[in-house]
């Protein structure tokens, strides 16, 4: 029985590999650390795994370096999300991003480092926010890091951190960068959670400028698939490797948003604009090639599938998100020099 450890595997992405790792491997024991900040929710687990002797929760912060040695010390392998993940929040409120995403980083590959003989693999969740705007595109992997944002820029620095370790300590250490997530239990500071409540309060859909940013939207079960596959790749081909996880589709916010109107039944009279945030990045699409080549994964959830799952799953699941309503907009510091809200 092989033991894993999940760092934030109570917020949306980590909780949606946690779901997929359990239920396919039987033979899993799996170790959550979570300080369960705002992102964080037990309720994103189902009872079933919470209830099981194969999981175990251990609520702490990952910079608590003796609780982090403790953990990574009965583990075979680690899974790292814990992370500050909100741009706009890290705008307005930046220091804690760079504790946690750099620091807490730092703090969990130096445990690894320490039990480096017992540890299979050390998987890094990186941002593909860590490229900035698209200087080429497809963006693969060797696209140039210009993150635009204190939260791009922390998740650059955790990024590299990892790279640094592997190059100098031999780390079994692999980088994952998802593009834009959506799915089930997102938090509602992301576009696709507000859009969607916004429609069920029947609120205008708030854009900003002019909603021509394009993202790669990709589907959470897919990354969960993705990281997955990362875990069980033969280690010679993937040790201190970087991995796109991405579509190869960039669709505009105001596409995404005409799309929520639409299977949701409503006009686009709905859509508002409000001044672009500050930095914004304009483009953001993957390259697949890498990891279809040497992960063999590919994502396999099309937007025409995948957003009406999502939004099924919030008209069904009011009493999850009601409670998160006013956090959906976050204040941030302007150029100017004043607070707005976003």
């Amino acid at each position: 029985m092989k033991t894993l450890l999940v760092t934030g595997g109570a917020g949306f992405i980590g909780s949606r590999f946690i779901r997929h790792c359990f239920r396919k491997y039987p033979d899993c024991r799996i170790i959550l650390l979570d300080a369960l900040t705002y992102a964080g929710n037990p309720d994103n687990l189902p009872g079933e795994l919470k209830d099981s002797n194969r999981f175990e929760f251990w609520y702490g912060n990952v910079n608590n370096i003796t609780l982090v040695n403790e953990l990574v010390s009965r583990s075979d392998a680690v899974v790292h999300f814990a992370a500050e993940t909100h741009v706009a929040r890290s705008i307005f409120d930046n220091r804690i991003f760079f504790e946690t995403d750099v620091l807490g980083t730092q703090t969990i590959a130096n445990a690894v480092l320490k039990y480096k003989d017992k540890i299979e693999r050390f998987i890094h969740i990186s941002t593909s926010e860590v490229y900035g705007t698209a200087d080429r595109e497809p963006m693969d992997e060797d696209h140039p890091l210009k993150p635009l944002t204190p939260y791009a820029a922390a998740k650059a620095g955790a990024d590299r951190l990892v790279y640094s370790y592997v190059t100098t300590y031999n780390l079994p250490a692999v980088i994952i960068r998802p593009f834009n997530n959506y799915g089930a239990h997102q938090h509602l500071e992301k576009a696709v959670p507000r859009f969607i409540t916004s429609v069920i309060l029947n609120e205008p859909i708030t854009v900003h400028g002019d909603g021509s940013a394009a993202r790669d939207w990709v589907y959470v079960e897919d990354v969960a698939e993705g990281i997955d596959a990362a875990l069980h790749a033969e280690i010679k081909k993937v040790r201190g490797e970087v991995f796109n996880v991405g579509t190869g589709i960039a669709t505009s916010v105001l596409d995404i948003a005409k799309q929520i109107l639409k299977v949701m039944g409503k006009d686009e009279s709905l859509l508002s604009y409000i001044p672009e945030r500050p930095g914004q990045v304009d483009k953001h699409i993957s390259s697949t090639d890498k990891s279809a080549k040497i992960l063999g994964w590919k994502a396999k959830t099309s937007l025409e599938k995948g957003l009406p799952a999502t939004i099924e799953w919030y008209q069904k699941n009011r009493s999850w998100w009601e409670p998160l309503r006013w956090m959906r907009t976050v204040p941030i510091l302007t150029e100017d020099g004043k607070i707005a809200k976003y």
